[in-house]
């Protein structure tokens, strides 16, 4: 499920918000680099897509070609690679 960076509320099943979509729950833009798949915070212009143009306020609309929606659900699976492991030797 996606939600909104700001207030963490669901967001309508938008496939790549344009940039002057908002959230309907708190009126942050949605096309932003922290609800963005590629935003990471340890890489280059906090962005693991190389070829995106550096974009300074990450927390702002933006005209970024690469934009995907950030899926938070995905993340909270693959938070420990080893749980695998370790629930096999409990």
């Amino acid at each position: 499920m996606k939600s909104c960076f700001h207030c963490r509320k669901p967001v309508e099943a938008l496939p790549r918000p344009g940039r002057g979509d908002t959230c309907s729950h708190c009126g942050s833009d949605l096309k932003v680099c922290l609800n963005c798949a590629f935003h990471e915070a340890s890489s280059y212009n906090e962005c693991r897509e190389t070829s995106a143009e550096r974009v300074k306020d990450k927390d702002k609309a933006n005209f970024c070609e690469f934009f995907e929606f950030r899926d938070p659900e995905a993340n909270r699976k693959a938070d420990d690679p080893f749980k695998g492991l370790k629930d096999l030797f409990k």
